[in-house]
Order: structure tokens, then sequence, then C-alpha cells
């Protein structure tokens, strides 16, 4: 958990008069995320995120926050973002990109129960159907490419076991995206990172998603699969709950129903899903950024979620 670039209520004040907000009245530090530097942002106007972003370029960035602002036009529950007097929604803020978005209501539901994940499926269908209209493309930044750039880099470092998975997955997955049937998955922009973490409840009512920064264009099928990686399962074992998964994938199913061809490459995708994350974090522990706030995530959650999608067949999508 992170925050790279520390920011003052000082520094905010002026700033902000480029909004439509009013004065700034209080910010706060979100000890959440690993990649950019969020604040709880407090105006006259009402409650707001303010992010900072580390490693995306005003030149990436348009896609992710014109993203945001189709979808929440498009009813998919999103933070909108705020243009400021010029309709920009990306503006330097300590020399770096920065954005401020709405707040959502509710929590995080960290122990979803099967209705949590069912409202969950059906929101990321109606997500997916939203997005196919989207005029911008960007890949996925954390996809086959950087997998290949960054699998050497870890090689060296990580143990004997662990290369030897890597390595053999990495083939795995070479095959699997150079396959007939995988160019047969539909696709467009995905969320790719929708985590317990990222999704607001308030109750039983989903509230909203966020976190929109790996979004990317990639294979519908490629996002049902990490979220289920992480809905879905038993955190201790990552064995997939058998109530939990099958009502997101079917609540899924009743908006945006799945294809013979999703179904083929289930298993293949769920091991993807595990393996982006799995290198994610063994790189983030091995290659640290220096952070005010700093927690890199256990890797070998992941590599357990891994090896059993390998051993274990998966569920029918439906």
């Amino acid at each position: 958990m992170a925050v790279f670039t520390p920011v003052s209520l000082d520094d905010v004040g002026q700033w902000i008069t480029q909004f439509p907000l009013g004065k700034a009245t209080a910010l706060k530090g979100i000890a959440s995320g690993i990649e950019n530097s969020n604040f709880f942002l407090s105006t006259e106007a009402g409650e707001y995120v303010l992010t900072i972003f580390e490693n995306l370029s005003f030149e990436q960035l348009p896609f992710y926050l014109q993203l945001m602002r189709h979808l929440a036009q498009h009813g998919v529950l999103v933070p909108a973002p705020v243009a400021n007097d010029q309709d920009e929604l990306c503006v330097a803020l300590h020399g770096k990109p920065a954005s401020i978005v709405s707040k959502l209501e509710g929590h995080s539901q960290l122990a979803p129960q099967p209705v949590h994940c069912a409202a969950v499926g059906a929101m990321l269908a109606k997500m997916h159907l939203a997005g196919r209209d989207f005029p911008l493309q960007q890949p996925n930044l954390r996809g086959l490419s950087w997998w290949r750039e960054t699998a050497p880099q870890l090689l060296p470092v990580i143990s004997a076991a662990e290369a030897n998975l890597l390595r053999e997955e990495m083939q795995f997955q070479e095959a699997f995206t150079a396959s007939a049937s995988y160019a047969q998955l539909q696709a467009g922009p995905v969320h790719a990172d929708l985590f317990r973490n990222n999704v607001m409840f308030d109750g039983e009512r989903l509230t909203g998603f966020f976190d929109f920064y790996f979004a990317g264009c990639d294979t519908w099928l490629f996002d049902v699969a990490v979220t289920v990686n992480d809905w879905c399962i038993d955190l201790d074992s990552g064995v997939l709950d058998a109530a939990r998964t099958r009502a997101m994938l079917d609540a899924y199913h009743s908006v945006r129903p799945f294809t013979a061809d999703e179904q083929a490459a289930w298993q293949p995708m769920l091991r993807a899903a595990a393996l982006r994350f799995w290198l994610s974090r063994l790189y983030d522990l091995h290659k640290p950024r220096e952070a005010e706030i700093l927690t890199p995530h256990d890797p070998t959650h992941f590599e357990r979620i891994l090896r059993e999608r390998i051993a274990t067949p998966a569920p029918q999508l439906y």
C-alpha cells in the first residue's frame, strides 16, 4: 500500500480552483493500491478521490479517464471524473498527472457471499457491453508483452521451484494465446483488476467499481477470470468456492451470454489471470520502488492459485 507523492491541503488549495468544486477542506492519504498515490478529498461541493499517477503518462491517461466517463454515461456504476475549466480530466500536480473523481458510497466487501458475487458478475457483463462502442484503444499493459519482459528479470532471483513453474506456464500461455480458439474470444475494454477492494457495496447493494488504472483492451473472459480468482476463492488454499463461483458466472451469463469458444478457453484463462498477478507480485517484492507507505502483496498467494488452476478442472461457465 502506498503514497509515493506526499500532498498537503495547502498544495491542493490553489490547484483545485480550476475545478468546479469550491475550496478543498480536507485531504487524507489512502493506504490502498501499489501503483498510484490516492487521497480522499473533501471540498465545498462534496467528497471526491484525488489520484496522482506515478507510472502512467499524460498521453496514456485519456484512455482510463475517458473510459470511466463513458461507462458512467452508460449506466455502469463507476466514479465519474471531474473536468476542469478547460474540460481536461487530467491536470499536473507536483509535476505529475492527477485527476479527481467522484467518491463511491459504501465499503469494500472483503468477505463476499454469493449475493455479492452475483452483483459483481452482472455489473461486469454490463460494463463489457457498455464498452463495445468506446472509441479509444489501448492494450492491457500487464498482458503477454509485459509478462515476456518481466519473467526474464525474475528468473535469476526466485527459487528453482518458482522458476520451473514460471517457465512452464509462460510456454503454456504463449501457445494458448497463439491458438485459433483464443483468436475467437470476444474482446473490448476490461477492468483487469476487479478485486474485492476495487468494488463498493452498501450492504448487499453494489455501489460501484473503481480503480480503472490497469484497464485496457483484452478478452472479456480474462476480466472474468481475474474477478473469479479473487471473489470466489478460499483465500488460504486458492480453491474455488462452488456457490460463489456459480453465482458470479450465472449472473454474468444472464446479461452477456458466454460462448462455446469461451468455455473451451476457460481453464487456460483462469491460469493466465493467476499468472499475471503472481508475476506482478513477484516483481513488486524483488524490484520494489520507494514509497512513503509500502507493503508488497504476498506473491505466494497467486502461486497457490496458479498451481490449483493447473491441477483442477475448471467449472462450467454455463
